[in-house]
């Protein structure tokens, strides 16, 4: 199951940076998670500071 990034994200980037698979870009208003390349391992969970990104 992917993840998904709720709004609590604050657009800080540090799960962009942190994904293995380039699965994070940043949208309109927060960042956001192509679930097709998600592959579930939980690294921008462990890196946000908000705690957005979460198992949808």
């Amino acid at each position: 199951m992917a993840y998904k990034i709720n709004d609590s994200c604050i657009s800080c980037g540090a799960c962009a940076a942190e994904c293995p698979v380039e699965a994070i870009s940043a949208g309109d208003d927060k960042y956001v998670i192509d679930p097709e390349r998600c592959i579930d391992c939980g690294s921008c969970a462990n890196v946000c500071p908000v705690d957005a990104p979460q198992q949808a």
